[in-house]
């Protein structure tokens, strides 16, 4: 794909862009001055070069005010057009500065008259150029004009470079002048095409809107500010043109003003389109502190009283916007959540919308990111994640599971992250361990079940020996009709069981204990045949063969049969699970009655 669009032209500009604009625009006012004063003193084709005088005379008055515009303005000026315009009159007029001194001394001779032909060509090419560029001068000032947007025809130059230069740079050069409603003609240029998303970003129009989103008073001009990078940010080279105008702050710093619930929604969106279109911008939007704000919209109209007790309210460490303050008991509500009261009712559908957006967002934050899961779990995200699990349904519900199964799983890698946020004791890992358990043992959608099921799982190693409860609902769920709930079931209590986890045998009798083993068996000859869905099913087995060997269970199911005939298939494709399997064999022949141990097992060469 071509991200810029006349590479040359560009390049050139590029070069020019090193030189301020004041210097280009006076050595242009000085360049005219030397044609009209060559035109002036011409001594042949008077007539001719007296046109010439009137052209350039013309296009001088409209360049000082440029110039005057360039000093005097306290905003910053929007520089491309006029350079664009200025580095194809600069040719213009050093062609017609040499046409005039080739007229400056009169000439009557035979060879004179026989080349005018060509001079008087020559004068045709110079005058239209002069016409085509005053007509560019006369278009290009109003678009700098505080009192004027609407910039009429289409002027010359669009004909020959691009046409759709003419909606996008008085658009952009009114957001430079603090116009809002420049804003809202980029929005309908970016419902367009790729090549018009391409022309404004080639043409500076990113900064300009992210200085908009961030300080216009104006909701409307926000808004249109935010659905325009929106409809920029469907393409990752457009992204990361995004950032790299230090974008992920403005969106953050725009966020944290709290806008009304129709611009939230677009901040949201614009968010999860950048998140999935870039990675980089994952950690970047979470040094902004992006989650705080997420957390802080998710909140609203939930209920904490059930969940928050005074003691974790004083241990927390949650934001300033996040902080709940305790007077005589009662809740007192900080100021913005007053003014958010006092806005305009929105439909129930758009508040829910934007809710199932913050919590995407939330997710995917949270993925493989060990600072951004860190920075979601110390606000008070887990106990505003368990209220709307046990409270919504649908969407909203699913997401927000996604939300703790993947903060769940960041910590298993992470002890530190497991030992601060899930620690048992807490309020906020209580209640959304309780709420789990509730998805599992209660929730009909197979989905939300996995979920859940797979957040437990990442936990297993923070249960003690005596929390049987937890291991009864996933040993259940080994017989659940669906079979990716049963197979992530057989994967969690695996990592009950594994070597990792300290209380690992007093985990193994327990899933004996609950008629584990013959749901393990069924899943068995349920999928024989299909090596991905035995494999967690078997190393079930094999873990449990290696813990709790000495119990006749294990015997009267066949569990050495069967890890004996799936061995050889496992250990080919997962060598790693190798001496697992060699020690739960090992293990079951030793244990076994009458049965005289291997030396070696045939799948062992």
């Amino acid at each position: 794909m071509v991200f810029v669009f006349q590479e040359n032209l560009n390049s050139v500009i590029l070069c020019e862009e090193e030189k301020p604009i004041q210097e280009v625009l006076s050595f242009l006012i000085v360049l005219a001055e030397r044609v009209i004063t060559a035109a002036q003193e011409a001594g042949s084709f008077k007539a001719g070069n007296l046109g010439i005088s009137g052209q350039v005379t013309e296009i001088c008055k409209l360049l000082r005010p440029l110039a005057r515009l360039s000093v005097t303005t306290t905003s910053a000026v929007y520089e491309r057009p006029i350079r664009r315009v200025c580095l194809g009159l600069t040719k213009a007029l050093e062609r017609s500065l040499t046409f005039a001194r080739r007229c400056r001394h009169e000439r009557t001779s035979f060879l004179h008259q026989i080349l005018s032909i060509n001079i008087a060509a020559d004068f045709k090419k110079v005058t239209s150029s002069l016409d085509s560029y005053l007509a560019d001068l006369r278009w290009l000032l109003p678009i700098y004009n505080r009192d004027t947007f609407d910039v009429g025809t289409m002027p010359p130059f669009a004909c020959t470079t691009d046409p759709i230069l003419t909606y996008v740079w008085p658009a952009i050069a009114s957001l430079h002048m603090g116009r809002g409603e420049g804003a809202a003609q980029l929005a309908d240029c970016t419902n367009m095409n790729e090549r018009t998303k391409n022309v404004i970003v080639n043409e500076v129009g990113i900064p300009p809107l992210l200085k908009v989103l961030c300080g216009c008073t104006s909701v409307d001009a926000q808004g249109a500010a935010a659905t325009a990078l929106y409809n920029l940010a469907d393409d990752r080279y457009r992204v990361a043109a995004i950032r790299d105008a230090d974008g992920v702050g403005a969106i953050v710093k725009a966020m944290a003003k709290g806008p009304p619930t129709r611009v939230q929604l677009v901040l949201v969106e614009l968010v999860l389109r950048m998140l999935e279109m870039c990675d980089d911008v994952q950690e970047e939007f979470g040094a902004e502190d992006l989650a705080m704000h997420l957390v802080s919209i998710l909140s609203a109209d939930v209920d904490l009283d059930e969940f928050l007790d005074l003691n974790y309210l004083k241990s927390s460490s949650v934001g300033e916007e996040m902080k709940v303050k305790y007077d005589g008991g009662e809740c007192i509500r900080s100021e913005k959540e007053r003014e958010r009261e006092r806005e305009v009712v929105v439909p129930p559908e758009v508040k829910l919308r934007l809710k199932i957006n913050c919590a995407i967002a939330l997710w995917k934050l949270a993925r493989r990111s060990l600072l951004n899961s860190r920075n979601i779990t110390d606000t008070r995200a887990l106990l505003v994640l368990a209220k709307i699990i046990k409270k919504e349904q649908g969407e909203l519900k699913k997401n927000c599971l996604k939300v703790v199964a993947e903060l769940a799983e960041v910590a298993e890698s992470h002890s530190d992250l497991k030992r601060t946020a899930f620690k048992l004791t807490s309020t906020p890992a209580k209640v959304v361990l309780d709420q789990l358990m509730k998805v599992i043992s209660e929730e009909r959608n197979a989905h939300l079940v996995t979920l859940a099921v797979k957040a437990v799982g990442c936990l297993a190693s923070m249960f003690p020996a005596k929390e049987k409860h937890v291991v009864r609902c996933l040993v259940a769920q080994l017989g659940h009709l669906d079979r990716g709930v049963s197979d992530e079931a057989a994967r969690s209590l695996s990592k009950f069981v594994c070597t990792r986890n300290y209380n690992r045998k007093e985990h193994a009798e327990a899933i004996i204990e609950f008629d584990g083993m013959p749901m393990l068996m069924n899943l068995l000859r349920s999928d024989r045949g299909h090596f991905h869905l035995q494999l967690h099913t078997l190393v079930l087995l094999s873990n449990l063969a290696v813990n709790a060997c000495n119990t006749r269970v294990l015997e009267e199911a066949w569990v050495l049969r069967a890890l004996e005939g799936a061995a050889k298939n496992v250990v080919s494709q997962r060598p790693e699970l190798k001496g697992l399997f060699a020690e739960a064999i090992h293990q079951l022949v030793i244990y076994q009655v009458g049965v005289v141990p291997k030396v070696e097992t045939t799948w062992e060469a």
